[in-house]
């Protein structure tokens, strides 16, 4: 069976890294253009998005919200803010009801600024910050600003101190700064105790494979790999007409558009990128339309001449 270019949804198991997966199907697919849309931390599981071939090029104009159901552990602070860290603090945690938890959630909610943990990806003068922590270096972080657009008290055990909460943020928000400063603001402390992704860039769990089916899946020629083009459905269309158009685009020129066209569009923000495509719907790449509104400037162009 061909493999043809899109993404692939991987359900991501415990203790293998998203650079993990990316080896194991690049030997699977017998394909070196490979990448994943974003780590998963080792001991987390779920949606792991995986571009396939042109695919890669496409990964920056995905969806960037992402949705998690995870578990807080109160009492326990530990080095990585997670459950599987050095335990460096342990308190008893509050007690208190579901309402007056959930208020204290409100300060997670909406935009708010993180200091990310430091055994992280963060860049720290061109270094990942766990590279600086697995040597006992020094250092601190900044706070980020990053986006809560929803999250979700799902059950408060009070006998065991654990909160579970269903959280959609935007790219780049660390669970585990969450758990550990709801620990710090009840008065505890506070780390991860388990996680899931359900849902990246766009795509569900309900959609996803293992890695150890995608042999089975090849032999019985099922279609698991999504078109470019469906993963981009959130991004508005522009059609070019003819062949003189797609032969302007494919070699790079600005192509010209009625004064009109997206006027129509009062949702149309001119600063997103357009999804060009032909008459059949075929994919051309990625433009942005002029500051006067007069052309479509090329940015990613596929088939290019």
């Amino acid at each position: 069976m061909e493999t043809k270019d899109g993404f692939l949804v991987i359900y991501k198991d415990k203790g293998c890294t998203s650079h993990d997966c990316v080896k194991q199907i690049r030997k699977l697919l017998n394909t070196k253009k490979v990448g994943h849309t974003g780590t998963l931390d080792p001991e987390v599981t779920g949606t792991l998005p995986i571009a396939i071939g042109s695919a890669t090029r496409f990964i920056q104009y995905l969806p960037q919200g992402k949705t998690y159901i995870g578990q807080i552990k109160l009492g326990i602070r530990t080095y990585t803010d997670d459950i599987h860290g050095e335990i460096i603090n342990q308190k008893s945690w509050p007690k208190i009801s579901d309402k007056k938890l959930d208020q204290y959630l409100n300060r997670f909610r909406g935009i708010i600024k993180q200091i990310p943990p430091k055994v992280s990806s963060v860049h720290v003068n061109g270094e990942r910050a766990y590279k600086k922590s697995f040597r006992n270096e020094n250092f601190e972080l900044a706070p980020r600003e990053v986006k809560i657009n929803e999250l979700t008290l799902m059950k408060w055990d009070q006998l065991n101190g654990i909160i579970e909460i269903k959280i959609q943020c935007s790219a780049g928000t660390y669970i585990r700064a969450i758990a550990r400063d709801l620990g710090e603001i009840l008065n505890s402390e506070g780390c991860l105790l388990q996680l899931k992704r359900i849902s990246a860039c766009g795509f569900d769990e309900q959609n996803s494979i293992k890695i150890s089916d995608i042999e089975e899946v090849k032999k019985n020629s099922k279609n698991f790999i999504i078109p470019t083009i469906s993963a981009l459905n959130h991004i508005t269309s522009f059609v070019l007409r003819n062949e003189e158009q797609i032969n302007f685009w494919q070699t790079g020129r600005a192509i010209k558009v009625d004064i009109n066209y997206f006027k129509e569009s009062k949702s149309f923000d001119y600063k997103k990128p357009l999804k060009v495509i032909d008459k059949k719907n075929t994919l051309l790449g990625i433009g942005f339309l002029s500051k006067d509104q007069s052309n479509i400037n090329p940015k990613l162009v596929l088939n290019a001449k």
